[in-house]
């Protein structure tokens, strides 16, 4: 399976730079049993019922990205991934510029924090030791900004617009996005229809912020997430006559618990071909081409994504993280080979 499969055409114009005042107010693609439709967020509760189990990642992201200044006054960044070990001192982190800056070197993050840089971990990460003596939370509640995609290039008013408002432990590097468009009322819909509505939590790391560098997808790693999967959650999945899980993180803790249990960390690579377990339907925003969250896409609808993504841009649908979703199910029915929903 070869990267290239998975470009498209994406004008600068499609990707949203700025959340919509109303978040339920996105639009959703919908592609469910054959039928295309065009709706809101807000119209979700309308396409679910009894015996439908929505699924959330709860993770919450902080703020992270740090800036700093070497001991020659130069600039210098880090962005914070993961805590190493039991403590919160020492971190897997990104840093730049990190040829730059040798095993030792201590920036300074304003005048009451600083990161001391050490060991090289490969792929631009570093191990590096956080010295707050004000505490850590304190000292990123100051200094810390929300670690945005670099293809937002717009400055974020309100960093909660980047957070779900079902968040709860801080731990992720970048957000869930396909929850962004959730409110308290469209959930609370959500459960008046007669769905369950349940949660989960995968800590989203460094492959959101990595592009794919390889040719041939055999050869790609996907670096490790931690995810917890109550046994309540488990059990509604069983139970549940459709899974709707919000997220290709929410898709990819549930897969995960299916096959290893219901916390740990994974490594799993969702590419066709995959037997889904679990995910009946999945709601997620328009991705960026050439990554694994589309190579998730086509594994979950298969080739169809193409037609789909073509027909979104012509219908001025926003992609990426502050653009709009799309709400799609794994099963296809075939009339003589050709896909039920495909252009003929």
């Amino acid at each position: 399976m070869l990267l290239d499969e998975f470009d498209y055409q994406l004008p600068e114009s499609a990707i949203a730079q700025e959340p919509l005042d109303d978040r339920s107010s996105a639009r959703l693609f919908v592609d469910v049993d054959g039928q295309i439709d065009h709706r809101t967020i807000w119209d979700l509760p309308d396409l679910l019922g009894p015996g439908d189990l929505v699924v959330l990642n709860d993770t919450r992201v902080i703020p992270a990205r740090l800036p700093a200044r070497r001991p020659t006054g130069g600039l210098a960044e880090v962005l914070l991934l993961e805590p190493i070990g039991c403590g919160s001192d020492h971190w897997e982190a990104l840093v730049r510029p990190s040829r730059k800056i040798s095993p030792g070197t201590l920036l300074a993050v304003g005048d009451r924090m600083g990161v001391r840089v050490h060991d090289d971990l490969g792929e631009g990460r570093r191990l590096v030791e956080v010295e707050a003596p004000d505490g850590l939370a304190a000292a990123l509640d100051r200094y810390g900004r929300i670690p945005l995609p670099p293809y937002l290039t717009t400055t974020l008013t309100d960093p909660e617009r980047y957070q779900t408002v079902y968040s709860r432990r801080p731990a992720s590097a970048a957000a869930p996005t396909a929850g962004l468009h959730f409110t308290d009322r469209v959930l609370d819909r959500c459960r008046a229809a007669g769905a369950r509505v349940e949660r989960l939590e995968l800590v989203v790391g460094l492959d959101t912020f990595r592009p794919v560098t390889v040719d041939d997808l055999d050869d790609h790693r996907i670096h490790s997430e931690a995810y917890t999967v109550s046994q309540a959650t488990l059990e509604a999945c069983r139970r549940a006559d459709r899974v709707v899980a919000v997220g290709t993180t929410t898709t990819r803790a549930l897969e995960a618990a299916a096959r290893s249990g219901p916390s740990g960390r994974t490594d799993l690579f969702i590419r066709r071909p995959f037997d889904f377990q679990v995910v009946d339907l999945l709601l997620t925003n328009f991705h960026l081409p050439r990554t694994t969250l589309l190579v998730m896409l086509d594994a979950f609808i298969g080739s169809r994504w193409r037609n789909r993504y073509d027909l979104a841009l012509a219908e001025g649908y926003r992609f990426l993280s502050f653009g709009d979703a799309m709400l799609v199910d794994r099963h296809r029915p075939e009339v003589s080979g050709i896909p039920v929903g495909e252009p003929r």
